[in-house]
């Protein structure tokens, strides 16, 4: 496990989390040692841009060159901010809306992928692309996914998600991973099957094929 600085960062401080000495290409390949260390270091990490005045760490994933991956070998990146990004968080007033949406889910089971040590995995029932997939605490946290004790098992489910996934496809499926760092943290999982055109990029309609029920089935149906 090593954490270096992206040689080509596009804004202020970037880093490399190489996730392993093995030249795996997708996280679904890890071991469960090895995604224990990846969250290990994304905490550290955190911890060392708060204390450099960066309160917001933009965690996420790229694989696949489709989804903006510049190389093969298992990596993810840590963007530190200054503020908030404007998609990250949304000010929740009253009611948690990441508790409202799990508690629709669950009433209808049909988008539920499954459960693992308190994080739960569900097809987005209005996705912005096929098999757009998110990871949830089942109960609403206290703090920053980064540094939560849950965030191995999360990492964990979502290794099996993308193995899944990559059944259901039947192949490696490119795909963007990001930890949305709000009130009720998440990661969101949007593979990239479709093309973002003119409507998706210009007014922000995203056109998904795959009706989120068949894509929660797949995925429960595919055996890696």
């Amino acid at each position: 496990m090593r954490v270096v600085p992206n040689l080509y960062p596009a804004l202020e401080r970037q880093e490399v989390v190489v996730h392993a000495p093995g030249h795996a290409r997708s996280l679904a390949e890890l071991s469960e040692a090895e995604l224990g260390l990846v969250a290990r270091a994304w905490r550290l990490r955190a911890k060392a841009a708060h204390k450099e005045s960066f309160p917001y760490v933009h965690a996420l994933l790229n694989e696949g060159r489709e989804a903006g991956a510049s190389r093969g070998h298992s990596h993810s990146q840590l963007v530190w901010l200054r503020e908030p990004p404007p998609e990250a968080v949304a000010e929740e007033n009253g009611e948690c809306r990441v508790c409202a949406h799990l508690t629709d889910e669950a009433d209808a089971e049909t988008r539920v992928l499954g459960h693992h040590e308190g994080i739960v995995a569900i097809v987005r029932w209005a996705g912005r692309l096929p098999y757009e997939t998110w990871l949830v605490p089942i109960a609403h946290p206290d703090g920053s996914g980064l540094v939560s004790p849950a965030m191995p098992a999360a990492l964990r489910l979502l290794a099996e998600t993308i193995r899944h996934l990559h059944a259901a496809e039947g192949g490696p499926v490119p795909l963007n991973v990001w930890l949305h760092d709000g009130p009720h943290w998440h990661l969101e999982v949007v593979p990239r099957l479709n093309v973002l055109a003119g409507l998706e990029l210009g007014a922000g309609i995203y056109v998904n094929t795959l009706d989120p029920d068949e894509a929660a089935e797949r995925l429960r149906a595919s055996r890696p």
